[in-house]
């Protein structure tokens, strides 16, 4: 794709003049004053725009053209404004350049230099957004692939850093998609078993009647289809971390099983009689509120305690807005990089919606979003409508429909989310049947592997 420039000039024969003689190496764009040539730039970000500094309504004053080269760098402070002035106007573009710009021309302006300096000017660009993105891409993989400047991001990663080099239990907290099997992750990374296994199991995705034997393993001939002897969860985690999620879905007898080995260390197998020593870090992780499960006996005071010695506490992504576009951007060029289209960025209107939206998904829910819209967007950006946030733009007004479908999908993907794609359990959440449930999923195209697990 040729390279994007945006011309902004007053006189209509020099903006011709300057399209016909770079149109053969260049995308030109034109504008001929402050409003069109900020909407220009939006739209299509170019990394160059040549800017004469004189424009309507005072095109004998450098005013507007200053004005308009400060909103450009506003927006985009890495791109290459070349601005124009007369000879008896050097002073100015020295100060325009002072303010940002990155070089000026004088009138007038031979076509051949216009090329040279257009063509440097592309390449210290690109030289610059290759090193953004090399920079973002050291920053996405900084903590264990976690990504966040905001202050409760950067918390959770301070505290993982302190309790990583340590053996006692960590109980991760947050929402569906918040990120907390990243969290435990980097605790076995960083820790002192980073070189053993990570084993993790959903206990909430796992019929109860399977879990019991998931966790602890059993012998040969212990229950009907028990034809081989098999190591559990636990057993397979020794020596490294075992990651517990989805821990307050586990049932009484399970609980007090659980909580016999962290005191202990020592399981023994479904239909075995002889413990077996296990060395592991435990990490739990739940989005279900154990207080309130305590209070109401649903899980074990005991067992709380011993998993809750320290507790780290994950931000919903509505909570950290900030964090959005970070997010947003890592993941376009992640799944961009997957594919064939040269998709780089967001449209305004896009970065606009993603902070509109309330995220019941979380980070899983944006990371979705985004892959989507790379393989639907048709422009050289991604567009509300490539993330269906229709009506999430300011300005526009969405009808009852959408509200509708946005408010049903949000509802759905959160009560899949937090039973690990469980069918009936989610259902049951929703006050809905099974196939109602099924019915939902197809018509809001959110039948995908993490977003409906069919059961057994």
């Amino acid at each position: 794709m040729k390279p994007r420039v945006l011309i902004v000039d007053d006189d209509e024969e020099i903006r011709s003049q300057l399209k016909w003689g770079l149109a053969q190496n260049h995308q030109v764009l034109t504008a001929e004053d402050r409003a069109s040539a900020l909407a220009a730039f939006q739209e299509s970000r170019p990394p160059v725009v040549l800017l004469d500094l004189g424009l309507p309504p005072s095109p004998g004053t450098p005013e507007e053209g200053l004005a308009l080269l400060d909103e450009l760098l506003a927006v985009e402070p890495l791109t290459k404004v070349i601005v124009v002035s007369g000879q008896s106007e050097k002073a100015v573009a020295v100060t325009a350049v002072g303010r940002g710009a990155y070089d000026f021309l004088s009138k007038p302006m031979d076509i051949e230099e216009i090329r040279l300096i257009l063509r440097r000017a592309f390449h210290v660009a690109q030289l610059e957004r290759d090193f953004r993105q090399l920079r973002l891409r050291e920053e996405t993989d900084s903590f264990e692939g976690m990504l966040g400047t905001s202050q409760q991001v950067q918390e959770v990663f301070a505290t993982v850093r302190k309790v990583a080099t340590t053996e006692v239990p960590v109980l991760v907290l947050g929402e569906s998609g918040t990120g907390k099997e990243m969290v435990a992750q980097a605790i076995h990374q960083r820790g002192l078993r980073k070189d053993g296994p990570f084993i993790a199991i959903n206990c909430g995705a796992i019929p109860e009647t399977l879990l019991e034997s998931e966790l602890f393993g059993h012998e040969k001939g212990a229950f009907t289809g028990a034809h081989i002897q098999r190591k559990g969860r636990i057993e397979l985690a020794n020596g490294g971390t075992l990651f517990l999620d989805e821990v307050g879905e586990l049932s009484p007898p399970l609980q007090i099983k659980l909580l016999r080995f962290v005191q202990e260390q020592y399981v023994e197998r479904i239909g075995g009689r002889t413990p077996i020593r296990v060395d592991t870090r435990v990490v739990a992780a739940t989005n279900a509120d154990l207080n309130k499960a305590m209070e109401a006996g649903r899980f074990r005071e005991d067992l709380y305690y011993r998993l809750a010695v320290v507790v780290i506490r994950l931000p919903a992504l509505r909570e950290r807005p900030g964090d959005i576009p970070l997010l947003a951007k890592a993941f376009l060029q992640r799944a961009g990089s997957l594919t064939s289209k040269n998709l780089s960025e967001f449209s305004q209107n896009a970065l606009r919606a993603l902070q509109r939206h309330p995220w019941p998904g979380n980070i899983r829910e944006l990371e979705n979003r985004v892959k989507r819209a790379v393989i639907m967007a048709e422009g050289r950006s991604i567009t509300p409508e490539d993330l269906e946030l229709i009506g999430l733009v300011e300005g526009a007004f969405p009808t009852l429909k959408e509200v509708r479908l946005a408010a049903e999908r949000g509802l759905v993907q959160q009560a899949l989310l937090r039973h690990g794609g469980m069918i009936s359990r989610a259902a049951e959440d929703l006050g809905i049947s099974r196939p109602t449930l099924y019915e939902l999923i197809e018509k809001l195209g959110l039948a995908h592997p993490d977003a409906a697990k069919k059961e057994e």
